[in-house]
This record gives C-alpha cells, sequence and structure tokens, in this order.
C-alpha cells in the first residue's frame, strides 16, 4: 500500500513539474510575441467613469497622468501637499469635463493619509484605481544627507504606498476589481552614487508591488492589477542638474503616454526607456566588479555631482 500511494505521489509530482514546464515555455513565447507587438495594436480596458485617486498630482507626472485619466472620461481624485498646485491640475481636469476631488494631503504622516481616505469614501465612493506617485529627492550623498531628510524621502516614496494600499485595498477585494500603480524608479533596481536614500525608497516600492502581486495571485483575486513603473531620470524639474553621458532625461510626456499604455494594457511592469531591461539583465549576469566598471563608464557615479533638483518640494 505504501508502494503504491508513494508511487502516486511520485507521479503527481512529475506531472507538476510537466506542468510547470510547459507553462513557462508558454508564457515566454506569450511574452515575445506580445513585446513584438505595436502598442497601438494591443487591446486595451475601458476606465469610463472609474474614480483613479493619484498621489502627487500637484504637479509634474502626476499633473499629467491626472489629465490623462480625465481625458479618458474618469473621476479624478487628487491628493498632494501643495494646495495651489494641487488646485491647478484640477483646474487643467476640469476642462475635460471631469468631476474632480482635490485634497490636501502629507503623505509622510500615517494618520492623515488614513483620515483623507476616509474622506474620499465618503466624498467620492470606492477607489478603482490608486496611483501611488507622489515622490521627493535629496540628492545628497549618504553621508551629508540629514537624518530627518532620509526619513522623510522613507516616508513619502515607501511608507505612503502602505498606507494609501491599506485603506483602498479591502474594497477592490469585495469587488475582485481595481488597478494599484506603483511610480518607482530605474533607481529602485540599480544604486546610484549620491541617491542611497532615493534608492532605499524606490527598492521598497518594487518590492512591496512584487510582494502584492504575489499575494493577490495567491488570493485567486485576477480582477485586482498591480503596475510597478520604473523611469530612468525625467525633466520635471525634480533632477535639475543631473548629467546623463549615455541617455538623455526623458521628455514628461512621453514617460506618461508609456504609463497610461502600461496601466491600460494591464502590465505588471513598465520600464521606460525598454533599454533599461537590458540593463537590468546585465546587472545580475556580470561579476559585480564588472557591473561596477560599467557603472562608472555610464556615468552613475558622477551624474549626481551638479544635482540642483526643485527650488522647493512640491
Amino acid at each position: 500500500m505504501a508502494e503504491i500511494v508513494h508511487e502516486r505521489s511520485l507521479a503527481t509530482q512529475l506531472f507538476q513539474l510537466v506542468r510547470v514546464l510547459f507553462l513557462t515555455v508558454f508564457y515566454i513565447i506569450e511574452g515575445v510575441i506580445l513585446a513584438l507587438i505595436p502598442k497601438s495594436l494591443r487591446q486595451r480596458k475601458s476606465v469610463n467613469n472609474e474614480i483613479v485617486l493619484v498621489t502627487g498630482a500637484g504637479s509634474g507626472i502626476g499633473r499629467l497622468l491626472s489629465i490623462k485619466f480625465a481625458r479618458l472620461g474618469c473621476r479624478l481624485v487628487l491628493w498632494d501637499i501643495n494646495e495651489s498646485g494641487n488646485q491647478e491640475t484640477a483646474d487643467e481636469v476640469k476642462k475635460y469635463g471631469a468631476r474632480v476631488y482635490a485634497y490636501t494631503v502629507d503623505l509622510s504622516k500615517r494618520d492623515e493619509v488614513y483620515k483623507t481616505a476616509e474622506q474620499v469614501k465618503k466624498d467620492v465612493g470606492d477607489v478603482d484605481i490608486l496611483v501611488n506617485n507622489a515622490g521627493i529627492v535629496t540628492g545628497k550623498k549618504y553621508l551629508q544627507c540629514p537624518d530627518n531628510l532620509i526619513i522623510k524621502t522613507m516616508e513619502v516614496n515607501a511608507m505612503a504606498h502602505f498606507w494609501t494600499v491599506k485603506a483602498f485595498l479591502p474594497k477592490m477585494l469585495e469587488k475582485n476589481h481595481g488597478h494599484i500603480v506603483s511610480i518607482a524608479s530605474a533607481a529602485g533596481l540599480v544604486g546610484v552614487t549620491g541617491l542611497a536614500d532615493y534608492c532605499a525608497s524606490k527598492f521598497a516600492a518594487v518590492g512591496f508591488d512584487e510582494s502584492l502581486r504575489y499575494e493577490l495571485d495567491a488570493m485567486k483575486k485576477n480582477g485586482i492589477h498591480t503596475t510597478v513603473v520604473c523611469p530612468y531620470y525625467i525633466n520635471t524639474g525634480m533632477f535639475t542638474g543631473v548629467k546623463c553621458k549615455l541617455i538623455p532625461l526623458l521628455e514628461p510626456e512621453y514617460v506618461v503616454t508609456t504609463i497610461m499604455d502600461g496601466i491600460l494594457m494591464n502590465q505588471s511592469t513598465v520600464y521606460i526607456p525598454r533599454t533599461n531591461y537590458l540593463f537590468i539583465l546585465l546587472k545580475h549576469m556580470l561579476p559585480t566588479k564588472a557591473s561596477m566598471l560599467v557603472a562608472d563608464v555610464l556615468g552613475m557615479n558622477s551624474a549626481m555631482d551638479e544635482f540642483v533638483g526643485r527650488e522647493k518640494v512640491e
């Protein structure tokens, strides 16, 4: 009897192994085919009348994303610590006929995030698409960066994701419908000199997204999607003064269009530009010394030397 049970166990394990290998090959082929199909021909989901919450909506990428969602017929919830900038975005969004609700929120304060989230639920309803876009950068070498700025960077760029998702995910789970977008950075995939605190916060955002995606999959919640976005330096003023040897600063409109494509096609990861996929592959394939040599040649060790950034945190 024991031998029969053992044989059945081996047969089950063999079947599972064959199944996993088959599906792995299938998904690789599927991924290659999708990568070759022009984005203009890819199917996109409708987000018309969805409630979309964008953090850091008062300027830059947050403002542009809000406008893009408004043009698709979404209802907008705008969060930013900069009240005047947030209102400017709200005024822009209204030009496209969208219903918009603006809230002044300090994302570094957990209780404030939870309190405002409850107010949103009362004023607007359940959030369908959550875009964690807000971010700050100090641009200082590690030992020159004050403790309070390191803490603030982690609170805004990483910890805020935990609080916003915890506030809005339960209703998404009830409906098995929703989308959580994490605007991280290429600096969340590769370390950069002069960005220790920023890299740490963005690595955290990338890890949070990946873990959350696996958790949702284990719960069989296939109606809830997550997308992590890892762009190179963007020309929004946030990285003014950065010197790039290989790739120039990315233009905001190009970045936002690419992000929207990724969201509407339910992509799990969006690296901008696509050459970032190659760099990440090289990072994991090359020996550490070789990776550091390549980083030096590409200017990653000196890119932040003349960093200025925005005159004030927005």
